[in-house]
């Protein structure tokens, strides 16, 4: 049983920001004292101040920036790990906490042992259980599933895993904990990984010539109702796509190719939904899936008119990508943080149910809303 740890504030983190006294935090949750290691690490102390009373998972993550080796983690861990730090909720009852009573958490057992991360879940897991990383280890050998310490891919091709057995692992979430699992391992691996900000940067400027085509070659009130309608059609082809294609699962043919077609669709991602780097759509695959809307729409409707319709369409196509992203991983708004509830209880508790992401109308509309009412089973 490891020692008790300090539950703290995340301003006392950021006090600690100097060179002297500069702490670091994990997944917004585990907090290092790394002062004695600026000094002393391999890139230079320079590229660990800029995060000084920070988290740092993102730059950690970050291959482009300086790969981390699982050594690096367990090096933190290892003498530098000094407490957690405390989620919205724990920070209320630290600063209402009269007797100013120390509040501790346990690094093993405790409430860490009381939550399953391989099970689903009645009622969604708070935040900070979210940053708890899967023991590749325990999980090969308690699931005899993938290991993800290995590409994955690879071993569903050459696996037996039946469809039943496949769809009920890939669906129960695990936590790489240290950046991306590998998809391929190897050439291909770089074209699975997409930050978020590719989707605007190269997707905004063709949305917007094409808007532009449309406004200025028709009369402004017909080509902003098209762009509107674009949109609102938009909403009804997200639900379409996550219900119908993403979640295929009842009538995937039983084979490992077939397997593995969904999960580099969207299997991957319920497999391990908080891989920042794998929350939106390649640029590749969005082309793939966008063709035949784009050959549909510029069939049916003269030029102009179909540049309006398919800009508001691509429009909220943007939208939807850049919201998955930032409901997986930021704070948001009372709106957002609903949406981001809604959109978690999907991966958390009910995959079968909850389809929309940008809005929940069409759950509404369709019957696959999560109400409460519908326990997903274990």
């Amino acid at each position: 049983m490891a020692p008790n740890l300090p539950l703290l504030a995340a301003s006392e983190v950021a006090r600690h920001n100097t060179k002297k006294d500069c702490w670091v935090t994990l997944y917004s949750r585990k907090i290092y004292n790394v002062s004695g290691f600026i000094d002393e690490h391999p890139a230079g102390g320079d590229i660990i101040l800029p995060y000084a009373g920070k988290d740092v998972t993102e730059i950690m993550a970050d291959i482009a920036s300086h790969e981390h080796s699982e050594s690096a983690y367990e090096m933190l861990d290892d003498g530098m790990l000094v407490g957690y730090m405390a989620t919205e909720v724990e920070e209320r009852e630290l600063i209402n906490n009269r007797n100013k009573t120390p509040v501790e958490m346990k690094l093993n057992g405790g409430d860490a042992e009381e939550f399953d991360m391989y099970e689903f879940h009645d009622h969604l897991p708070t935040l900070e259980k979210l940053s708890i990383q899967t023991d590749f280890d325990e999980d090969t050998k308690k699931h005899k599933f993938l290991d993800l310490n290995k590409p994955l891919l690879m071993q569903l091709l050459t696996s037996n895993f039946s469809k039943e057995f496949y769809l009920d692992q890939v669906h129960r979430p695990r936590h790489y904990g240290k950046g991306s699992a590998p998809l391929f391992g190897n050439f291909l691996e770089p074209l699975s990984l997409t930050p978020w900000w590719v989707v605007p940067l190269v997707w905004l400027p063709p949305n917007l010539y094409l808007f532009y085509l449309g406004l200025t070659n028709q009369h402004p009130l017909s080509a902003l109702s098209l762009w509107a309608m674009g949109l609102f059609v938009w909403t009804l082809v997200e639900y379409g796509l996550h219900r119908f294609i993403f979640h295929l699962d009842g009538y995937l043919p039983d084979h490992p190719y077939f397997l593995g077609l969904h999960f580099l669709l969207h299997g991957i991602h319920h497999y391990l939904p908080m891989d920042g780097y794998r929350l939106v759509l390649p640029p590749t695959l969005f082309v793939i899936l966008a063709y035949p809307f784009y050959r549909l729409i510029f069939g049916i409707f003269p030029f102009y008119m179909a540049c309006s319709g398919f800009a508001g369409g691509t429009l909220g196509y943007i939208m939807y990508d850049v919201t998955h992203y930032v409901l997986h991983h930021t704070k948001l708004p009372k709106y957002f943080q609903d949406l981001k509830t809604y959109h978690l209880e999907h991966h958390y508790k009910n995959y079968e149910m909850g389809f929309g992401v940008t809005s929940r109308f069409w759950d509404v509309i369709l019957g696959t809303e999560i109400d409460g009412t519908y326990e997903k089973r274990n």
